[in-house]
């Protein structure tokens, strides 16, 4: 069957080919419609062998000659060679990071524990985020953790979960009045456990360095100059712009405005 599938593509096409050459035969019956079908059917046989005559062998060879098979290449073979250094860095770089927001690898950590510095990260997420996901939490996280390391806030941990400002606490759970008390041992373990993964050096990926946020019943004056950055849950992220030395005070002044109301209000 392929074999007569062939013979057949190939005479149509040699019959296109050599029809310049063979230009002073007609094939057209209009002018004798009554002529037997036996009769034209022969006609246009020997038309065709008189074209298949005209044709060189090679030519005719090359027509019904089946394809040459190549080799299939990869469809991502260039992409995979020219990535692949970069990808096994990105493998080597993360292997063995705390997977924060990976519930199976959290909760096959061991029991959460810690200096005073832990303890005030796990307790700002335990008032602030501990209705919030796994990435909410995080991402709180983040804030803190990023506060640490800019210039204009507090050089540790508990230092900007405790830090006061003109518009009142950074975290309105420290000068509430209220007794920070436990109340809930599971929200506890999983933002001792996230705090720990963070202190342990989690990736800082959520937010984009984010050192704000709040919930979108308030409208804090600062977010209108602010990079927003992110939303993850309850609450929206920003990033401070750039400042030089020659900064206005009152800019300077914004840095230390409050993050949002206490989640203690919302959860207890």
């Amino acid at each position: 069957m392929n074999v007569l599938k062939i013979w057949a593509g190939a005479c149509a096409l040699t019959v296109a080919l050599s029809s310049g050459l063979a230009a002073e035969v007609s094939v057209s019956q209009s002018n004798d419609p009554t002529a037997p079908i036996d009769a034209r059917l022969a006609q246009l046989l020997g038309q065709e062998r008189a074209g298949l005559a005209l044709v060189e062998g090679s030519r005719l060879a090359g027509l019904v000659a089946e394809p040459q098979k190549t080799a299939k290449r990869p469809l991502f073979a260039a992409v995979a060679s020219t990535n692949a250094p970069t990808r096994a860095a990105a493998r080597k770089a993360t292997e063995g990071a705390p997977r924060v927001t990976d519930p199976m690898w959290l909760a096959a950590q061991p029991a959460p524990k810690g200096d005073q510095q832990f303890r005030c990260l796990a307790t700002a997420l335990y008032f602030e985020a501990r209705g919030e996901s796994l990435h909410g939490q995080a991402a709180v996280a983040e804030v803190i953790l990023n506060r640490v390391e800019a210039r204009t806030y507090p050089n540790s941990i508990c230092g900007v979960v405790n830090q006061g400002g003109k518009g009142g606490c950074q975290f309105s759970y420290t000068c509430d009045g209220k007794p920070e008390t436990i109340g809930d041992r599971r929200a506890w373990d999983v933002a001792g456990r996230i705090a720990r993964a963070m202190l342990d050096g989690a990736p800082r990926e959520l937010t984009q360095g984010a050192t704000h946020f709040h919930t979108p019943a308030v409208n804090p004056k600062w977010a209108r100059s602010f990079t927003r950055t992110a939303k993850i849950g309850s609450h929206i992220f920003y990033r401070e712009p750039m400042r030089v030395a020659s900064a206005a005070p009152a800019q300077v002044a914004t840095a230390t405005a409050p993050l949002r109301q206490s989640a203690r209000t919302k959860q207890d």
